[in-house]
């Protein structure tokens, strides 16, 4: 027997008085299904906010840790608990911990997708929504680790003037993104408005004629109805893109993975989800995103200083 899932998922969805948040990198008919689809700080919002009895989170594990760290009392599900990040994975909290001890008069500033452990090392939890603003509410005098992704840090010194020492993380889709083949896509739309997330690395951004997080290259696209785009972030946002700006044309930038072009630039992690396995985690309620109450109160206070300061 054929499993009609969406209707399944909204008779589980009433049933478990849950609510189902995705991110712009999910695939379209998660983002189609889901009550709230976001960048990291809307989502982080919406789980901070809600009533629901069960937070259903169609993104990568470091999100839902951060959906039960603001909501201790509710059940976490994950569609997939291996949907990982390559941004967590290059800063181990131990060696990061490490890291923040030779600098014992700094205050930490870390972006959101890190994991729980490192959230609880830091002051301040950002995303690339709110980080400039954040950044310049520290007073000047006040010197700043920044971690984990090196090129959004060194994109937020150039913005902000403050001179952070970085941790050498990247993630993997934004910095496997080829200058040589956006330069051809360059030539070939001479028309094309270049948009890119700021974890891109700078020989890619200099090209760029509107960096910002997803929210605001979607809000971009929206704002410029019936033109092209080049865009230089996951390419999940692009059906959020399509709808906003239906007459927009939208193109893809190839990457490098070990020298050989690749097609785009998708995230393995995100696209572990499926609407099949959205289905199933809401059916038998697992897997749960389960953490320590200790760690969960220490991660805490730099997510409420995020939501405070933005």
């Amino acid at each position: 027997m054929t499993i009609n899932f969406e209707h399944e998922i909204n008779r589980l969805r009433k049933e478990s008085n849950a609510v189902i948040l995705a991110h712009y990198y999910q695939d379209d008919d998660i983002q189609d299904i889901a009550d709230f689809v976001g960048d990291s700080l809307d989502l982080a919002r919406k789980a901070a906010a809600t009533d629901a009895s069960v937070i259903v989170f169609c993104g990568v594990k470091f999100m839902a840790e951060g959906a039960k760290i603001l909501n201790p009392t509710k059940k976490v599900l994950m569609p997939d608990e291996k949907a990982g990040c390559s941004l967590e994975y290059s800063c181990p909290s131990d060696k990061f911990a490490e890291f923040k001890a030779k600098y014992p008069d700094h205050i930490v500033v870390s972006y959101i997708n890190c994991s729980a452990e490192v959230k609880a090392l830091s002051d301040i939890i950002v995303t690339s929504s709110n980080a400039e603003k954040i950044i310049r509410q520290i007073p000047s005098e006040q010197k700043i680790i920044f971690a984990p992704d090196r090129f959004l840090g060194s994109y937020l010194i150039k913005k902000t003037g403050r001179d952070m020492v970085l941790w050498n993380g990247s993630c993997m889709v934004h910095e496997r993104f080829s200058e040589q083949e956006l330069v051809k896509m360059r030539i070939r739309y001479p028309n094309a408005f270049i948009i890119a997330h700021p974890e891109c690395p700078p020989d890619i951004l200099k090209y760029a004629h509107h960096i910002g997080s997803t929210s605001s290259l979607l809000n971009f696209t929206a704002e410029h109805q019936g033109k092209e785009f080049i865009v230089l972030t996951e390419p999940g946002i692009i059906h959020q893109m399509k709808m906003k700006s239906p007459n927009s044309v939208f193109y893809e930038v190839a990457g490098l993975i070990e020298g050989a072009c690749v097609a785009c630039n998708t995230c393995p992690y995100m696209k572990l989800n499926t609407i099949e396995k959205l289905y199933l985690c809401m059916k038998n309620q697992t897997p749960e995103l389960i953490l320590p109450l200790d760690l969960q109160l220490k991660a805490l206070k730099p997510l409420t200083k995020m939501l405070e300061m933005s």
